[in-house]
């Protein structure tokens, strides 16, 4: 059932709930408040009917859901962090290159 999941009864929105009867199977929808109480018997057969959840579309648009909008600054790694690895593999080429370029005492 393609429709839109809500409805304006009064200036309110009030969502349009899908039931299912679990006797005949006929697929219904009614609009309630959140507050009301659930339906409960089938108008066809007088059964029993339960809600039917319905997933929800979601878009994420943008360059990334998680970089840009749900991390705090706090919780991102120090930039130091990323380059770590190879800070320390400049360091010790600067000190081996050091090491061969300086003169020795044993001359």
């Amino acid at each position: 059932m393609g429709r839109k999941r809500e409805s304006v009864r009064g200036g309110q929105t009030v969502p349009i709930y899908e039931y299912q009867c679990d006797t005949c199977g006929l697929r219904f929808e009614r609009r309630q408040h959140m507050s009301d109480e659930p339906l409960k018997d089938c108008p066809e057969c007088d059964g029993h009917v339960h809600r039917v959840i319905q997933p929800v579309g979601v878009i994420f648009k943008g360059s990334g859901f998680y970089i840009t909008d749900n991390r705090h600054k706090s919780t991102l790694p120090p930039p130091e962090a990323k380059g770590h690895e190879s800070k320390k593999a400049d360091k010790a080429k600067g000190k081996a290159s050091a090491e061969e370029t300086a003169p020795s005492s044993a001359d």
